[in-house]
């Protein structure tokens, strides 16, 4: 296994031109915050997640790379998207008691301007918490002050199965 990852990553390096391998770097970085344990899981990680928590909101900070970019080179909706989901739901489990966790159940999104600039910040705040819904809002700012997104979010409690 890792003789067939070394030669994809020289394969890989031998192809890429200077934003290619910029990419590579990021991801790879990426990687290693999600094994160093300065993120929690690989999607924080290869965002270069910055997350800060307290009771009433959920802020997370992410660098734009061309790794978020789509076809018109501008942040690409679904990286939005989980940056918002990501938010909502962090700040809905930790509203939760012990041995409850919240889980995703619908998410509406307004895109109102492109993902451009050096970096994204979100915030997410709690509307409504019930015994089996939350509800939160979030928004996504880039990094001249302008909201490129707004989002409501249901999240289901559920009782967390023991493994």
């Amino acid at each position: 296994m890792e003789k067939e990852l070394q030669n994809l990553l020289d394969e890989c390096i031998s192809l890429s031109g200077e934003q290619e391998l910029e990419a590579l770097r990021t991801v790879l970085a990426g990687v290693k915050n999600k094994l160093s344990g300065k993120n929690s899981t690989y999607i924080d990680g290869l965002l270069h997640m910055d997350r800060r928590l307290d009771h009433e909101t959920c802020e997370i900070d992410i660098p734009i790379t061309n790794v978020l970019d789509n076809t018109l080179g501008i942040v690409h909706g679904g990286f939005t998207a989980t940056i918002l989901d990501t938010a909502m739901g962090t700040l809905a489990n930790k509203l939760l008691p012990e041995g409850y966790a919240a889980v995703t159940s619908q998410m509406n999104i307004h895109y109102l301007a492109p993902g451009i600039g050096d970096n994204l910040h979100c915030k997410a705040t709690l509307i409504h918490k019930g015994r089996s819904t939350v509800v939160l809002e979030a928004d996504v700012f880039r990094s001249d002050g302008k909201k490129i997104a707004h989002s409501s979010g249901s999240f289901f409690v559920v009782k967390k199965q023991h493994k």
